[in-house]
């Protein structure tokens, strides 16, 4: 197999896990509230709502610092963890809390920036000035996927119920967290891409100089690069 070929399976295996991972996410976001005013628990005092406001407020923030980190661990393992968070947060609606589910609207946006900004990382290095526009419109096409997938499901689970009892609640999100899982898994299928020969070529012109400038960088020193650069 050529390396345009393992680079194209790549975004292929890209789009595929976002899309099990939004399919999940968006179709959580969008019934959150509907669920969230049929709890029974009088100590439950949470809002979809405000927990949008919080996961995207947060989300913003951590763009600041989500290039270092994904400077440090690398796309794939940003991409990992991050869908374990997101994966958390849908879950948990199983045994919904008021504490937890703002606490992983926190963790969640932390993780947005995270996944995102090792998306972009990995759609780049795994196309060039050719194949970026190709790419990027798998990526996009699989990953918007996830809302048909997941309304579809929805609509078929509850059939349009106005009233979401306690097992229909916990069978959906038991569900919902399971495409999650399976999206993050994913992740390890990406493999890091080969050069071709002209990539390579590029790459031996400018080899002395980057060994001069990483060797006997710390992880501080590669996240500040990160950042400011």
């Amino acid at each position: 197999m050529n390396p345009e070929t393992k680079k194209l399976l790549n975004i292929i295996v890209l789009g595929t896990a976002f899309m099990f991972m939004f399919t999940a996410f968006q179709t959580c976001g969008n019934v959150a509230q509907t669920v969230i005013t049929n709890l029974n628990h009088t100590d439950f005092h949470g809002s979809g709502y405000t927990s949008m406001a919080v996961i995207y407020g947060v989300f913003s923030a951590s763009n600041l610092i989500s290039p270092s980190v994904v400077a440090i661990i690398g796309p794939q393992l940003s991409m990992f963890v991050s869908g374990i968070f997101y994966s958390i947060y849908i879950a948990v609606f199983i045994q919904p809390s008021t504490w937890s589910f703002y606490t992983a609207s926190v963790f969640l946006g932390i993780a947005a920036a995270v996944l995102w900004t090792a998306q972009g990382n990995c759609l780049t290095i795994n196309s060039n000035e050719n194949t970026i526009g190709r790419n990027s419109g798998i990526f996009w096409a699989l990953l918007q996927s996830s809302l048909f997938f997941g309304n579809l499901y929805i609509y078929f689970a509850w059939q349009g119920k106005l009233h979401i009892s306690e097992n229909d609640r916990r069978t959906v999100f038991i569900a919902l967290t399971v495409i999650s899982l399976v999206g993050t898994v994913l992740f390890f299928l990406i493999r890091t891409p080969e050069e071709s020969n002209s990539e390579e070529e590029e790459a031996d012109a400018s080899t002395d100089n980057l060994i001069e400038r990483t060797s006997g960088q710390s992880n501080m020193t590669r996240a500040v690069d990160a950042f400011s650069k």
